[in-house]
């Protein structure tokens, strides 16, 4: 009973999603195309030492960031790993919250069948002027970089 209500939720989910289904084949290529280790500062946050100057990395659903983890049930940490590694453009502490799913996409990793859906984060700094949205995929993993307008937590 318990899988076919689970089955039920995840096909409403996606049905729910239809009218914004946009195909994110990004960039970075579909699937898994980490090139590089992934690094830790502590157990909640990523080490990311290299940055960005592709202005859609992360702003553009077709370029989300891969922070994979969907496999094995690390896919929301890994976003929030991800976000707990970022600074304002000034080292300032910045704030976030998840705005919610959206873009179904194709990846071989996807857990209902090759689909996907980005999760959309809606990030801020004390002093910002405005509220970023990023794109995050914890289906797939990719080289992780530091957005253009932020810089990462050293330590």
């Amino acid at each position: 009973m318990k899988k076919l209500i689970l089955s039920l939720s995840a096909a409403a989910l996606l049905a729910a999603c239809a009218g914004q289904k946009q195909k994110a084949t990004t960039n970075q290529g579909i699937g898994d195309t980490r090139t590089a280790p992934v690094e830790y500062l502590d157990d909640r946050t990523y080490k990311l030492t290299t940055k960005t100057d592709d202005k859609t990395y992360g702003y553009e659903q077709q370029n989300a960031i891969k922070v994979g983890g969907a496999r094995d049930q690390s896919g929301p940490m890994n976003e929030r790993r991800f976000l707990n590694a970022l600074l304002g453009p000034n080292g300032e502490a910045v704030g976030y919250f998840r705005e919610g799913s959206c873009c179904a996409f194709d990846t071989p990793n996807g857990l209902f069948g090759n689909a996907g859906l980005l999760d959309l984060y809606k990030v801020y700094w004390e002093g910002g002027t405005d509220t970023l949205s990023l794109y995050l995929n914890m289906y797939d993993e990719g080289d992780l970089l530091i957005p253009v307008g932020f810089t990462a937590r050293e330590e």
